[in-house]
């Protein structure tokens, strides 16, 4: 079976009459001892079709991890997210669901966004410290739609942004993109030398 589902559920109206496809994300990849959540927006056509994570073949995210947590990109995809949570590291999308015609993130109807439910998400990954967003749409969706509903300590959790690892972010290059991911791998390994504890637990 496979690991996740999300896929095309419905439709709505869009601004000039045509319906748009409204689309959910996937559920969360994530122990319960995550120290880092990578967010981004909602999958792609080309992921929701794989029932994938990141499936576009020219997308950098794996490629990306690979360099940084060397989880190589040959995996198959379930070993893959096993070796992601054996990191400490969780997956997930900021919306939950939002009506977009193709994959783009600028085709979001921002009417439609429905995010994720993260307060249960953070009360269910209390060592969760550090959320970095994969491009600026997550981040924009996030301090918008989501910060507002969190209470303390989840409220205070650091937010780091990336840079898109979407074929369509061109303006960096891939060396670029990985000198800026490499933040993520810093984090982590800062983490396992200090120890890791609750959030709110540490004053």
């Amino acid at each position: 079976s496979k690991p996740h589902s999300a896929q095309l559920h419905g439709s709505a109206s869009g601004e000039e009459g045509y319906f748009v496809p409204v689309v959910s994300s996937f559920p969360p990849v994530a122990r319960t001892d995550a120290v880092i959540c990578i967010l981004g927006s909602m999958p792609g056509r080309a992921s929701l079709e794989a029932d994938q994570y990141y499936a576009h073949p020219r997308n950098a995210f794996w490629r990306l991890l690979e360099s940084v947590l060397g989880i190589p990109c040959s995996l198959p995809y379930p070993e893959r997210l096993e070796r992601l949570k054996e990191r400490r590291t969780a997956l997930w999308d900021v919306l939950g669901t939002c009506a977009r015609d193709g994959s783009l993130d600028s085709r979001i109807e921002p009417s439609s966004i429905i995010p994720n439910d993260f307060a249960t998400f953070f009360a269910m990954h209390p060592l969760i410290g550090t959320v970095f967003f994969n491009g600026g749409k997550a981040e924009a969706v996030y301090r918008r739609e989501v910060l507002p509903t969190l209470a303390e300590p989840a409220r205070s959790i650091r937010l780091l942004r990336l840079p898109s690892t979407s074929p369509a972010h061109a303006g960096m290059t891939f060396e670029q993109k990985k000198d800026a991911w490499g933040r993520l791998g810093r984090v982590l390994e800062e983490n396992a030398s200090q120890g890791y504890h609750e959030r709110g637990n540490d004053c």
